[in-house]
């Protein structure tokens, strides 16, 4: 069984009491496995990019990484 993260995209049901979720800062880029550092914020950890979803999120700054179209592989 799949762990599901505490991430809004996982979170099914109404918004928070806020209202809205924070949007996260989005980089476009060309490969499904990239790194993130938060700009020297927390450690770098590298994701890779399912390509099925085409996105993945920093499990730190919540900064997420679309895949461009037509980009995939390494």
């Amino acid at each position: 069984m799949r762990a599901m993260s505490e991430k809004p995209v996982d979170n099914p049901g109404a918004l928070p009491p806020t209202g809205v979720y924070d949007v996260p800062e989005l980089e476009t880029v060309t490969t499904t496995r990239v790194s993130c550092d938060g700009q020297m914020t927390h450690p770098r950890v590298w994701l890779q990019i399912p390509e099925e979803r085409g996105w993945v999120e920093c499990g730190y700054c919540d900064k997420r990484f679309v895949l461009a179209p037509g980009a995939g592989g390494h």
